[in-house]
């Protein structure tokens, strides 16, 4: 499938009306996008979480964002993994959305904090069991001497939970990043993309609507 480049004033003024229909709300336009995506993309809500240490490094990994309906970019994970230290030491991050059938991308950046232990728990117990198993097995982002040794960590979790449902595990947790600046992105001819971002000083603040150059 050929992802559908502008190539047109009229292509341009079509992309432009995000922004008439939405002039305040970059939420809207992406549920719009998410909206499209998700008819042709396998998991629309896979995105790249790019966070950095409190020394500046910086580090990207896939996550999928479970909820955005009320303004916040609701995403799960091991706490004591490579990414939920990074988010202790420097709590702000960014996310990516690629949809290449539709040729577009939304870029999200902003605060991130930590959910409360009952959303957390209500969305663990939603998932598989053997994800549930899984998060309580795995000790994430640290060495692993054989995969006989992870197998064994199954075995065991396992046999804790014999009989019953698993309970949210003390090192898994939920975030939610407040977006203080939202890119829309098209792909165009010859490279020339079409932009619209999205900022604002601080939550709760108007937004600042603006194109800018590829």
């Amino acid at each position: 499938m050929h992802s559908p480049r502008i190539s047109s004033a009229s292509d341009f003024a079509a992309f432009s009306d995000s922004v008439r229909h939405h002039p305040a709300s970059p939420m809207a336009i992406f549920a719009e996008w998410f909206a499209a995506a998700a008819a042709v993309v396998p998991q629309p809500e896979a995105a790249i979480l790019a966070t950095a240490t409190a020394a500046g490094q910086p580090q990207a990994r896939a996550v999928l964002v479970k909820d955005f309906a009320a303004g916040q970019f609701v995403f799960f994970t091991n706490a004591d993994s490579r990414k939920g230290e990074s988010l202790r030491e420097n709590p702000r991050a960014a996310l990516l959305f690629y949809w290449p059938p539709l040729g577009k991308q939304a870029n999200v950046e902003g605060e991130v904090s930590v959910l409360s232990r009952r959303r957390t728990a209500a969305y663990f117990a939603s998932r598989p069991r053997g994800s549930q198993i899984g998060a309580w097995a795995s000790a994430q982002s640290r060495p692993l001497k054989s995969f006989a040794v992870l197998q064994e960590q199954v075995r065991k979790a396992e046999e804790q939970f014999a009989g019953r449902e698993p309970s949210l595990p003390p090192h898994w947790s939920g975030y939610s990043l407040s977006p203080r600046r939202m890119e829309f992105w098209m792909e165009g001819e010859n490279r020339l993309h079409r932009r619209l971002v999205f900022s604002r000083a601080a939550p709760k603040q108007k937004w600042r609507a603006e194109f800018l150059q590829p």
